[in-house]
């Protein structure tokens, strides 16, 4: 049984740090009995930086400036192979694309982006957040489904939870002005899930938000797993507001302990979700490595290209081998895994 409104407000409410994290654990160690932590080796790829709201995975307003200010870069086709190509050759199984919402690049040219990557490499493909898929529906005259099932024929494989931020329209119009309000987002994963594919969860948090706001961002997405059980991971992430428009609207920085907190609730909230992520990319490795006492069963991915969180004013960075020391340090078993956490490797 999942945790109460009630009870989740109390616990972000509380300073039992340690207590929480306890529970948190427990419930961990109740649904990864083996002892293993799991990660990723894959690569993220900004196929352009064209982005006329928020940015669609970390939430902050990144308006092009210079000379193609007015189009947009668009990475050539060639430039994306390349990329690929080195993430198979350096071990990478997945890749990760986001690109902003361009206003001409209509639903032919993913579908020739994804052809081309499927025919060269056998790699899978992560791609689009839900605000990316419904500015491809809308600008190309299609409706959502209609939109996946075409994104999907062409090879994608699964989409990340980018853009979902706080699910609370409070937040998302009053504070932060997102177009893609909750119920769209929420639309974008049931269809998905609906035609057999599977997405994550994610949250964004420390933009003005109550933590009521946050309690109803969980609740929202247990109940959507309850309805479609298509969501593989669930990974929290704190807002960082170097370099980004909504930096300057002075809200204190989530502290280390804020996030552990936050991460052990979501846990013990989201019940039906089998993996919750400990993320390193904001955190840093040391807070990442304490997650995994707080609930956490995943360090997400090596990351070998990451643009979006670096261009916010963070420079983590780590190896695979970093990442295995850290979590064997923490008491478990590194394992690798594909992006729908399906285990590669046991040793």
């Amino acid at each position: 049984m999942p945790l109460s409104k009630e009870q989740a407000l109390e616990m972000f409410r509380s300073d039992d740090l340690i207590g929480i994290g306890m529970e948190a654990d427990a419930l961990r160690r109740k649904l990864h009995p083996d002892g293993v932590v799991t990660y990723i080796v894959d690569r993220n790829i900004n196929y352009t930086n064209y982005c006329t709201e928020y940015c669609t995975f970390c939430a902050f307003y990144r308006p092009l400036k210079g000379p193609k200010a007015k189009e947009g870069y668009i990475l050539g086709a060639d430039t994306i192979y390349e990329k690929i190509r080195e993430t198979v050759e350096l071990g990478g199984t997945g890749v990760l694309m986001q690109g902003g919402l361009h206003p001409d690049l209509r639903i032919e040219w993913h579908e020739q982006m994804l052809r081309g990557i499927k025919q060269r490499f056998r790699i899978h493909l992560h791609c689009y957040s839900a605000s990316e898929i419904i500015a491809i529906a809308e600008s190309s005259g299609l409706t959502i489904r209609d939109t996946i099932v075409r994104l999907r024929s062409a090879g994608l494989d699964s989409i990340p939870g980018g853009g979902a931020e706080i699910l609370d329209d409070e937040v998302r119009y009053k504070i932060a002005r997102l177009k893609c309000l909750t119920d769209d987002w929420l639309d974008v994963h049931r269809t998905a899930h609906q035609l057999g594919m599977r997405t994550t969860a994610t949250m964004m948090f420390g933009v003005g938000e109550r933590f009521e706001h946050r309690v109803n961002h969980l609740e929202r997405l247990y109940r959507l797993q309850e309805e479609t059980g298509g969501f593989t991971a669930f990974i929290p992430w704190t807002f960082q507001p170097a370099h980004t428009a909504l930096g300057g609207r002075q809200w204190d920085e989530a502290t280390a302990v804020e996030y552990l907190k936050t991460l052990a609730i979501s846990r013990l909230y989201l019940s039906n979700f089998d993996n919750v992520q400990s993320s390193w990319v904001t955190q840093g490795l040391k807070v990442c490595q304490l997650g995994l006492r707080f609930g956490g069963n995943d360090v997400g991915s090596v990351m070998l290209e990451e643009n979006v969180v670096r261009a916010a004013g963070v420079s983590n960075s780590t190896s695979e081998e970093e990442l295995r020391r850290i979590i064997r340090d923490a008491g478990f078993r590194p394992v690798q895994r594909d992006t729908l956490y399906r285990t590669f490797f046991l040793n």
